[in-house]
């Protein structure tokens, strides 16, 4: 009997990503095998450390610091030309923690998702140091300056793979669980877009367009 892989998308959705650790931890408690990971954004990250160790319970003590409030604290004013946020305070944090991590090391395969600022094409990221990787995808525009990895300059993969169900079954998954923790914003709920939202759907917009047009020239 063919054994079958099961995939797991996580998405985007800055500190609300850190949701994805109940899910890990349902799966393990199910006995449910996670066989390849794509993540983007904070999803990266969490994919990233439980692909580390495939211990979901040092994943829960390694987070534990990671509350609303802290990330408020970790991005904190450290202003530069090219972001509002570095980054630094973060890095501080979190760097540690997978610095020497390189994806070969990884127990279970992972890929990261990133937004390639030029073309605003996607970049899956799937060799070379994880922490890069990991930083790439989380470069949220405005509040960190873009990531450079290979001659590119990459920022949030949000931005055009927010859940990436694609990539991951890219990577030879059969069944995938896609985990979203952003929130719908339509109808009567609609939720009115504050400054930061508002220029994250206009470059989302102005990426989707450039890349429309690209194709266009391509073919």
């Amino acid at each position: 009997m063919v054994e079958r892989k099961v995939g797991l998308a996580l998405g985007s959705g800055s500190a609300r990503g850190l949701a994805h650790i109940g899910v890990l931890e349902a799966l393990e408690k199910a006995g449910i095998p996670v066989d390849m990971i794509a993540g983007t954004s904070i999803g990266a990250l969490v994919g990233a450390l439980y692909a580390r160790e495939k211990d979901v319970e040092r994943l829960k003590d390694s987070a534990k610091k990671w509350d609303s409030r802290r990330l408020a604290v970790l991005l904190g004013p450290c202003f530069r030309r090219t972001g509002l946020v570095w980054g630094y305070k973060i890095e501080v944090e979190v760097k540690p923690l997978l610095d020497a991590v390189r994806f070969s090391d990884l127990r279970i395969p992972l890929a990261c998702v990133a937004t390639d600022i030029g073309s605003g094409e996607e970049v899956v990221i799937r060799e070379g140091g994880v922490w890069q990787a990991v930083r790439a995808s989380g470069s949220l525009p405005l509040l960190f300056s873009p990531a450079k990895l290979n001659g590119q300059y990459l920022v949030d993969g949000g931005l055009v793979n927010p859940v990436p169900v694609s990539v991951v079954r890219g990577m030879g998954a059969d069944f995938v669980i896609a985990v979203s923790v952003m929130r719908r914003k339509n109808g009567r709920n609609a939720i009115k877009p504050n400054a930061f939202t508002t220029a994250m759907h206009a470059l989302n917009i102005v990426l989707t367009s450039s890349g429309l047009i690209a194709s266009c020239l391509r073919g």
